[in-house]
């Protein structure tokens, strides 16, 4: 599944390339509990079709009635004066709130004391849509300022997201462009990680030169790269829209990569493998690439949220939380992190972590 935000905006823009009356709807405020954030956006077409969502879905049936003719007949036509019109209007943009009593917040499904606010726009430029698609499609991120007086639009570059912006006069909310993910090795973890990417609205792609293990792929909708994994890294053109995570447990294929993804701007980078396994990269890759400290700071390892997973699946929902949680910047505690938990509950000691060696002795 691609940005949610890519597909309302490719679903608008259809819709007003085809010539049909349809509205942008924009979560503006929020008071109290909101089931969509600030910024959040949705897309109705005249003929009742919704893409994108602005609340748990109570909201957007009452857009659909006030402003489409999805199902409408002379039996049904509004009453004279109701203030409902069936139908998308053109014009200025219009400002909606729901939730300000007790009994609308109920009837529209918002928790306890939830007001949110929307700006509709109405008929938006096909153009200026294609222009802003186009945008996001090619990587950039692209501020949107709509007037709110007149409906005027102006598309910006921008180098850094933002939050949304109303200041009476302009509506300014902040487009990125899809977020990636590069997994280096295929295998089982891999096939349920890059699963909970995709519905995550991440772009995947998986890199593995070793066509015995690429083979077997069965994810859809993933892009397989058979490269080496250090060129595969440089040509990704990682950003500070993806991350870079690697999975095979081989040094020969994971040790580039990292150092590769390092020097990047990936707001995450981790290596799957024990607390052991780790601190054992940690030294070969100084030891042997002229690595420091410093800069294996952003390495990421043992990765995930201590969960206490031990299934494959398990451990991609472990990893793919500590991803999101990165991705949305929220300040994680050391006990939180998989390596520090296992060490709260059960210190580590030479004993513990020197090799088993078993031995067969004859019974006579």
């Amino acid at each position: 599944m691609e940005n949610l935000d890519l597909i309302v905006l490719r679903s608008l823009l259809q819709w007003r390339t085809r010539g049909h009356k349809a509205l942008l709807a924009t979560v503006v405020h929020t008071w109290g509990s909101s089931p969509r954030p600030v910024g959040s956006i949705m897309a109705l077409c005249e003929n009742g079709a919704v893409v994108g969502s602005v609340s748990g879905g109570c909201i957007e049936d009452d857009l659909i009635y006030r402003y489409s003719r999805a199902n409408q007949s002379a039996a049904s036509a509004p009453a004279a004066g109701s203030g409902i019109t069936h139908e998308i209007p053109s014009g200025s943009p219009e400002r909606v709130t729901y939730g300000v009593s007790a009994d609308e917040a109920h009837r529209f499904g918002l928790p306890c004391g939830g007001t949110l606010e929307l700006l509709l726009e109405f008929n938006p430029n096909a153009q200026l849509i294609a222009e802003l698609v186009k945008s996001l499609g090619a990587g950039h991120m692209v501020e949107r300022l709509t007037e709110i007086a007149t409906g005027r639009v102006r598309l910006l570059a921008c180098e850094r997201p933002s939050g949304l912006q109303d200041d009476g006069q302009w509506l300014k909310n902040c487009f990125g462009p899809e977020y990636r993910m590069l997994l280096i090795g295929t295998g089982q973890l891999t096939e349920y990680l890059a699963t909970m990417a995709l519905f995550s609205g991440f772009a995947v792609t998986v890199c593995d030169p070793r066509e015995e293990y690429r083979s077997s792929w069965g994810v859809a909708n993933v892009t397989l790269d058979s490269g080496m994994p250090d060129d595969v890294v440089r040509a990704f053109a990682v950003d500070k829209r993806s991350c870079v995570i690697t999975l095979t447990h081989d040094p020969k294929l994971d040790d580039l990569a990292l150092i590769e993804a390092l020097e990047t701007e990936a707001f995450y980078v981790g290596a799957i493998g024990s607390r052991r396994n780790h601190e054992a990269r940690k030294a070969r890759l100084i030891e042997h690439f002229g690595q420091t400290e410093a800069s294996l700071a952003r390495l990421s390892g043992p990765i995930g949220l201590y969960i206490a997973s031990k299934t494959p699946p398990e451990i991609a929902v472990s990893i793919m939380a500590e991803v999101l949680a990165i991705k949305n910047g929220v300040a994680l505690t050391p006990t939180m992190r998989v390596g520090p938990a296992k060490e709260a509950l059960q210190p580590r000691s030479a004993e513990a972590d020197a090799p088993v060696c078993i031995t067969a002795t004859r019974v006579s």
